[in-house]
Formats: structure tokens, C-alpha cells, sequence
């Protein structure tokens, strides 16, 4: 177990919270002020992490901080440091985080999508009810429902594919469902880069923070993208539209798909590795406590 002075770990805690802030401070801006964002807003809103627990900054599992009052009663820690019985304790998710990781990592990515999930999700809607509707549709209600029945979808990210509507849910070439998302996921996907971020959080505070952040910078970036390639017009936002019902546009969304999905790949091999280490730290101290005098 590595200690780290006050001193040390005060200055990387802040610099985190300096980070994070960039994002998180205007986001809270506009909650006070009861105004939405339709792209911003989303990893806070969507995601179940806390804007505060964004800010907070962990070691992860091996390092003890001292002088750390801070810490004192936050979930998994003990004297400034998370225990081994809080890892072994979090067996579950890490075997099936490391399932799931392991199998999208290992799968070829699909560049073929073309972001028609967030199509999907207003077809057949007046524009007064879309998840966005403050925002209008760029062709319509029926240019947008021709872009739909024109095209394949293939939509391989369950929380995606739930928010179809109802009569797009039969248009979808996959059935994915809740239990079966490591038989689906794949690294092309946009909603899969960004719940990279969801996987780092599961995962605090066993892991460091520092790549908690890395995750969600991803997946704010993932979001853009995802969100210039819906069918609203957001240009009073200053985002100009992928007009991907068109072949240009398809090749720039396909383009930065892959540019995504190569910035996700050492992110999801860190935390399939975190993982692997928090696993063996779990097997050694329920080993320690199997050979214990009773």
C-alpha cells in the first residue's frame, strides 16, 4: 500500500476538480437557470454519477492518503484508503464489467450505422414529441421518417435500441436486449464509447479518478458527434449537422467513428486491466480470510 502526503494527493484532487469543472460548472449554471442542453447536458442527466461525485478524486485501490479526513465514511474507505473487503465485495461487477469489456474489445467494429438510432427515436413523432423538443427536426417530421424506411438500421447498443419508437422497433435488423449486451456491444459504436465513462464510475473508488475523467472527455466528445448527426437542427448551438441521409455524410460520421473508436480502445484495455488487478486483490483476501484461525 503506497501512501501519498497531504500535499501530494490535495494537488492532484484539485487539479481533478479543476478539470471537471470545465464541464460540470456550466452545467450547473444552467440547472439553476432552468435551461436544458441538449447535447451538454446529457452525461449528467442520462448518467447516474453526481456532478459532485465527478468532482471528488479517488487514488483507486494500493494507495492511502494520509491526513485525509475528507475521506473519512465515503463508501469502500478505511484509514484513507479503499479496503481489500470493499473489492472483494465488488466481485459481481468486476467479473461481469470484465465479460463485457473483454468481449466488445474483441470484436470487429461497425462503421455501417450511420447514427440512424437517434432517427429511430423520433420516427413517426410530431416534433412536439421528441425527447428534444425544443429543438426542431433539420427535414421535418416527414423528411425525417423518409431518412428511416430509406435506410438499414442496425443498431447493436441495447439503451439505444429501447428508446426506439414503437413502430421503428420492428425496422432494427438486431433483437439486443438487457441481458445480452456482451453478445451485442461492439467498438464502433457510439453509445458504447461513451459508457466507457459508465464503466469507470461503476468501478469508483477502486479505480483512479484520472481515468474516470478520461472516460467521460470521451464521452463528451462521442456526444457532440452523436448529437450533429441526429436529425434536429441545433445550429443556434454552433453545431453545424453531419448530414449523414447523405453519401458525404455518411463517410464524415463513418470517418469520426473510427477516430472515436480508436481514442476508446486503450481506455476500455485500462479498465479490462483495472479489472483483472482488483479481481486478483479480491481472490487473495478472501484466501486470507479461508485460511484465518477460526
Amino acid at each position: 500500500m503506497k501512501t501519498l502526503v497531504r500535499e501530494e494527493w490535495a494537488a492532484r484532487a484539485a487539479a481533478h476538480a479543476a478539470r471537471v469543472d470545465a464541464f460540470v460548472s456550466p452545467h450547473l449554471a444552467r440547472r439553476e437557470s432552468r435551461v436544458k442542453h441538449p447535447v451538454h447536458d446529457f452525461l449528467f442527466t442520462y448518467y447516474s454519477h453526481r456532478p459532485a461525485q465527478l468532482r471528488r478524486w479517488h487514488p483507486g485501490y494500493g494507495i492511502r492518503l494520509a491526513d485525509a479526513p475528507e475521506y473519512d465514511g465515503l463508501k469502500g474507505y478505511d484509514s484513507g484508503a479503499v479496503t481489500a473487503a470493499h473489492v472483494s465485495s465488488q466481485r459481481v461487477l468486476l467479473e461481469t464489467l470484465h465479460r463485457w469489456l473483454s468481449a466488445t474489445a474483441g470484436r470487429v467494429a461497425n462503421f455501417g450505422c450511420f447514427g440512424m438510432h437517434e432517427w429511430a427515436m423520433v420516427y413517426r413523432l410530431e416534433e412536439d414529441e421528441t425527447r428534444h423538443a425544443d429543438w426542431p427536426l433539420r427535414l421535418g417530421t416527414a423528411g425525417t421518417d423518409e431518412v428511416v424506411e430509406s435506410h438499414r438500421i442496425a443498431c447493436s447498443h441495447f439503451d439505444a435500441y429501447r428508446f426506439f419508437t414503437t413502430p421503428a422497433l420492428p425496422l432494427n435488423t438486431l433483437r439486443p436486449t438487457s441481458d445480452d449486451r456482451p453478445d451485442f456491444e461492439q467498438p464502433g459504436c457510439l453509445h458504447a464509447g461513451m459508457d466507457l465513462y459508465k464503466h469507470a464510475f461503476r468501478l469508483t473508488p477502486m479505480i483512479c479518478s484520472d481515468l474516470v475523467a478520461d472516460c467521460f472527455e470521451l464521452a463528451r466528445d462521442i456526444r457532440v458527434l452523436d448529437m450533429r448527426a441526429a436529425p434536429y437542427d441545433l445550429a443556434d448551438l454552433g453545431f453545424s449537422p453531419i448530414k449523414v441521409e447523405t453519401a458525404a455524410g455518411k463517410a464524415e460520421y463513418a470517418e469520426a467513428q473510427r477516430q472515436f473508436a480508436e481514442r476508446g480502445a486503450p481506455l476500455r484495455a485500462a479498465l479490462v486491466a483495472e479489472c483483472e488487478r482488483l479481481l486478483a486483490v479480491g481472490v487473495v483476501a478472501a484466501s486470507a480470510v479461508a485460511g484465518s484461525p477460526r
